[in-house]
């Protein structure tokens, strides 16, 4: 992202500010998608993704992160949607997935390995996204989340053989 248009935010300018969002809106919207499931949730949370970007864009000191900062407003405010709804549930105990042929039988790899996410209890597929495509540490993990590293780590090791069984199970 320019300088000169992220000083133009800071400034508030309304056209800046567009700017930016037709740029970034996909990208983040690919974000709140992987952690949330609901249209309507995606949608709140990426205005509220936004909302938070302009307000405290006069905080971003290195507009070369531009990208990375948003992103990780976007995952933080996903994960607050997900606590939010009580949604965000950390099972000690591995949970079953059921397998929906119909649902997910036109899922394509090149469509994405990323749509069977959504087959994942939500704890698993919020650590599975946050270490395997946010890139974040299980340390990390564990205190934005407000759990042990350890159950980061399990949960992680659920949803990756979870993920493997999907795959297998339907020839992806």
């Amino acid at each position: 992202m320019e300088r000169e248009l992220l000083l133009e935010c800071q400034r508030n300018d309304r056209n800046a500010q567009r700017k930016v969002y037709e740029r970034m809106a996909g990208k983040l919207y690919l974000v709140c998608k992987r952690y949330l499931k609901n249209d309507e949730d995606i949608e709140e949370a990426l205005a509220d993704t936004f909302y938070k970007i302009f307000t405290k864009i006069s905080q971003l000191k290195d507009p070369d992160i531009f990208e990375a900062w948003a992103r990780k407003i976007a995952v933080n405010e996903c994960l607050q949607k997900l606590r939010a709804a009580k949604q965000l549930h950390i099972p000690l105990e591995e949970e079953h997935i059921i397998y929906a042929d119909s649902e997910i039988q036109d899922v394509s790899f090149e469509k994405d390995i990323l749509s069977l996410l959504n087959f994942l209890p939500e704890g698993c597929r919020a650590i599975f996204n946050l270490f395997a495509i946010e890139g974040y540490p299980h340390k990390e993990i564990a205190i934005m989340l407000s759990i042990s590293e350890g159950t980061s780590k399990s949960q992680l090791s659920v949803a990756r053989k979870k993920l493997q069984e999907l795959l297998a199970h339907h020839n992806l």
